[in-house]
C-alpha cells in the first residue's frame, strides 16, 4: 500500500498551473487556491476543479453551481498565498487584486493569464475531495506572459507567451 506521504512527496514534482478559484451566488463570495485542475474536453468546452471536502468554502461552491478558473501569472504570487492562507476571510482575500465578473457573476482576475468562468454541472465525491466537473461558459485572456507554476513545493515561472 502506498502511503499518503509518500503519495504527495511524488506529486509535488508534478508541474502544475496556480489557480485561484472563485464562487459568487446565495452562498457569497470565496475563493481558495488550486492546482488540481484540467481540461475534460473541447466539445463542450468543459474542465475539472478538485476542492478538499474539509475546507471552509466548500459548501459555498456546492450552493452556488459556479465558479471561475483564475490562471495566474508571475506577478501573482502573493494573490495564491493570499487565496492560500487561513490568516485571511473571504472577504478580505478579494482586497489583492482587481476582480470583475462575467456571465455567471464568479470574480474573475482582471489581468489573470486566462479566466474561465463555469457552471458546476455535476460533483463527484472521492476519498477526501470533491470534483467539480465544470462547463465553461466565458473565457477571458489577458496579455501576460509568463505563468506561475508550482513544482516541489515552491513557485517557479514558464514561458514567453506567443499567441498564435
Amino acid at each position: 500500500m502506498i502511503e499518503a506521504t509518500d503519495f504527495r512527496n511524488a506529486m509535488s514534482l508534478l508541474t502544475t498551473a496556480v489557480n485561484v478559484i472563485t464562487t459568487q451566488g446565495t452562498a457569497g463570495m470565496h475563493g481558495f487556491t488550486a492546482s488540481a485542475v484540467c481540461s475534460v474536453t473541447d466539445t463542450p468546452p468543459s474542465l475539472l476543479v478538485c476542492m478538499n471536502q474539509s475546507s471552509r468554502s466548500h459548501a459555498h461552491f456546492i450552493e452556488n453551481k459556479v465558479l471561475s478558473v483564475n490562471v495566474l501569472s508571475t506577478q501573482h504570487e502573493h494573490i495564491s498565498n493570499a487565496f492560500a492562507s487561513s490568516k485571511f476571510n473571504s472577504e478580505d482575500r478579494f482586497k489583492f487584486g482587481d476582480w470583475t465578473t462575467l456571465e455567471t457573476g464568479s470574480p474573475v482576475l482582471e489581468d489573470a493569464l486566462v479566466s474561465f468562468d463555469c457552471q458546476i454541472e455535476d460533483i463527484q465525491n472521492v476519498g477526501t475531495h470533491s470534483i467539480f466537473l465544470c462547463r465553461v461558459l466565458a473565457i477571458k485572456q489577458s496579455q501576460q506572459e509568463e505563468s506561475l507554476v508550482y513544482f516541489n513545493r515552491a513557485y517557479h515561472q514558464v514561458g514567453q507567451l506567443e499567441m498564435a
